[in-house]
């Protein structure tokens, strides 16, 4: 497989890990007595809204759309950036976890072989 296939393998899971988010989250403001409903439907919709997105990033760069590369590497850095919170709060292992998923889809996005089966060359 090339790097560009299992970068885009990864940032489906990427999108498929804030649609499980987004159903634990909606769960919880159902199951939850004291809850603030605008914070919490407003973090629901950023969970969804970052879903799709990744979604459709993944797609571009399936469809080998060069436009699609910056906003890949952009999705990591938030994730890389979540991770580094999630080092200092906690959980830190879910944090160094983050940190290198987000380092490796970024890294195989910008590998040589990405780069050409792109055309960015």
């Amino acid at each position: 497989m090339t790097t560009l296939t299992w970068a885009v393998r990864l940032l489906y899971l990427q999108a498929a890990g804030l649609a499980v988010l987004t159903a634990y989250l909606v769960v919880r403001l159902l199951t939850t007595e004291d809850v603030h409903v605008g914070v919490a439907v407003a973090l629901i919709v950023m969970a969804a809204l970052g879903a799709a997105a990744i979604v459709l990033v993944a797609r571009g760069l399936s469809r080998r759309a060069r436009g699609a590369r910056g906003p890949a590497i952009v999705v990591q850095l938030f994730v890389i950036a979540s991770g580094g919170f999630l080092v200092q709060t906690s959980p830190a292992w879910a944090g160094w976890l983050l940190i290198a998923f987000g380092l490796l889809v970024g890294v195989l996005t910008m590998l040589p072989a990405s780069t050409r089966a792109l055309g960015v060359d």
